[in-house]
């Protein structure tokens, strides 16, 4: 059976929420143990699906030998969800940012990869995040370090979670399960790499 559509946007509505994404972030230790403050959790994180970032670029100026100007650019990232960590205390972004990347229908390892390597290429320039009104008070320049995870289904082919081991890249495993509130219930056998 392949992954579903409405299973991906079930993911993705699920990892919109704070709340959810940090029962995510349980499933692959290192990266909850990212978060500034777990007492604080719902102020240490903030979750953005479907991101949008501004990138900057200096031009050289025809004519002038030093200096240029600076293009910017903004686009939306192929991730599905930016979960960036802040400083509670300070109302600060810090410097690590997660990128989730769900696999989606009809999506193979070589997609699922090009995402991620895309979102690298376009994070190596300089980039401000395009926040929502809630957060446009924070600070919004790039990261520091950047860090992805992948999150599959049980239908998910083999093939995939076998690439990515390879890649050394970490993933979990999703299940989820149509509730009234719509909660996502996670698998209890995650990968961790």
């Amino acid at each position: 059976m392949a992954v579903q559509k409405e299973d991906y946007e079930e993911l993705l509505s699920i990892y919109s929420s704070i709340f959810d994404a940090i029962e995510l972030l349980r499933l692959h230790r290192p990266y909850l143990e990212l978060m500034p403050s777990m007492r604080r959790s719902e102020e240490s994180l903030i979750t953005m699906p479907l991101p949008i970032v501004k990138l900057r670029k200096s031009q050289p100026m025809a004519g002038v030998s030093y200096g240029g100007i600076t293009v910017s650019e903004t686009i939306q990232l192929p991730c599905d969800v930016a979960l960036l960590m802040c400083d509670p205390e300070w109302k600060i972004k810090t410097g690590r940012e997660i990128f989730v990347f769900i696999h989606r229908p009809d999506e193979d390892l070589s997609d699922l990869l090009s995402r991620w390597r895309q979102t690298q290429v376009l994070l190596a320039t300089d980039y401000e995040w395009i926040f929502p009104l809630r957060y446009q008070h924070m600070l919004n320049e790039g990261a520091d370090k950047i860090y992805p995870l992948f999150v599959l289904f049980n239908e998910s082919p083999e093939r995939i979670r076998r690439g990515l081991i390879g890649a050394n890249l970490p993933f979990v495993i999703q299940t989820t399960i149509a509730t009234q509130e719509s909660i996502g219930v996670l698998d209890e056998s995650p990968q961790y790499l």
